[in-house]
C-alpha cells in the first residue's frame, strides 16, 4: 500500500479522481499558502500590548495561585493532619509531619509546600476535608534562590490570615461548583 492509501484506510480506498486531486494539492503546497494566509491576516492587524505592572488582565474565578493555610474564626488552624494533600499531590511537593496534642487531637507540627515542585493543580485544595490548606489568587511572589520558594507552616499561615477575606470570599463564589 502507498502512503496515501494508508493515510485514509479509515475514509476506504481513494478513487482516482481523490488520488489526482490530493496530488495537485501537495504539488501546489496548498496548506503553506493557507498558513501564510493566517498570518498575513494577523501581521498587519492592530497589537495588544499589555503593560503588566500599570495594566493586569483578568484572571478567571478558578485560578490557583499561592498557597495559604487558613485558620477556624477562633484563631485555632484548620488542618487535621490527615495528609491526604500529601497522599494526593502528583509532584510531591507537601511535606507534613504530625503528633497528637493533650487533648486528643491531631495537628502538624511541620507543614512544607516546595513551589518550585507544585504544580498548581489543586488537588490538593480539593482533597482537604476541612478547607484547611487552599491556593489563593496571588501571582506575585518570587524568590531569588530555591529555598526562597519552600513556605513552611508558619508562612502558610501567615499568608491565610493575610488574605483570609479575599479567600472566603473565593470560595463563598465556587461553593456552587463544589
Amino acid at each position: 500500500m502507498d502512503a496515501v492509501a494508508v493515510e485514509h484506510l479509515d475514509r476506504g480506498p481513494l478513487t482516482p479522481m481523490q488520488r489526482l486531486l490530493e496530488f495537485f494539492d501537495s504539488l501546489l503546497l496548498r496548506e503553506l499558502f493557507q498558513g501564510f494566509a493566517l498570518t498575513g491576516r494577523y501581521l498587519f492587524a492592530r497589537k495588544i500590548t499589555v503593560l503588566y505592572p500599570e495594566q493586569k488582565t483578568p484572571a478567571s474565578p478558578r485560578f490557583r495561585g499561592l498557597h495559604a493555610l487558613r485558620r477556624y474564626e477562633n484563631g485555632e488552624e484548620r488542618c487535621i493532619a490527615c495528609k491526604l494533600c500529601e497522599a494526593v499531590c502528583p509532584a510531591l511537593a507537601i511535606t507534613i509531619e504530625a503528633e497528637p496534642r493533650a487533648d486528643g487531637t491531631r495537628r502538624t507540627t511541620r507543614y512544607d509546600i516546595d513551589l518550585t515542585k507544585c504544580i498548581f493543580c489543586g488537588f490538593c485544595e480539593e482533597s482537604c476535608p476541612v478547607d484547611s490548606i487552599v491556593e489563593t489568587h496571588h501571582t506575585e511572589y518570587h524568590g531569588e534562590r530555591r529555598g526562597d520558594l519552600l513556605f513552611t507552616k508558619e508562612m502558610l499561615l501567615a499568608v491565610g490570615d493575610r488574605y483570609e477575606k479575599e479567600i472566603a470570599r473565593a470560595r463563598e463564589l465556587d461553593a456552587r461548583y463544589r
